[in-house]
């Protein structure tokens, strides 16, 4: 079992050592200590956790959908690069999603996320918008599922 750090010092461990901090936070839980728990930082600390796996949601979207969009758009100037992105950010958007909260927030981002990858497709490609489809054609969870292009 961890030892417990004593609760007037749980703030100075926070800032001076996050993974000891989280340890002795829970041992704390695990204890039924729950009274001696560092409140304000473990607020702070989910919150930013959450804050996070939603920009990550986010950005692997859009490099998804935006690689996918460049390879339908350029088959001439398809690279290796587009395709090994759209495979490791379906591989790790599977794995996200299956947590229910993050697939949700990203089908709800989803519209979002497509609008800012035609923008970075036509900054990349010099191509018009018109190009690109106006909304998307997928879920998220469909393009996730896509397949990888050949």
């Amino acid at each position: 079992m961890l030892t417990t750090t004593a609760p007037e010092t749980l703030p100075a461990l926070y800032l001076s050592d996050e993974t000891a901090w989280l340890d002795s936070m829970a041992d704390l839980i695990a204890r039924g200590d729950v009274g001696e728990l560092d409140y304000d930082n473990l607020r702070e600390y989910l919150t930013d956790m959450a804050i996070r796996d939603r920009r990550e949601v986010w950005s692997r979207l859009i490099v998804l959908i935006l690689h996918h969009l460049k390879w339908q758009a350029q088959p001439k100037r398809r690279k290796s690069g587009w395709r090994s992105s759209i495979i490791e950010q379906r591989r790790e958007l599977k794995r996200i999603f299956q947590s229910k909260a993050l697939r949700n927030h990203a089908e709800k981002e989803l519209t979002d996320a497509y609008r800012s990858a035609v923008e970075q497709a036509v900054q990349e490609t010099g191509l018009p918008e018109s190009e690109f489809p106006s909304i998307s054609q997928y879920s998220a969870s469909e393009w996730v599922a896509l397949p990888v292009p050949e």
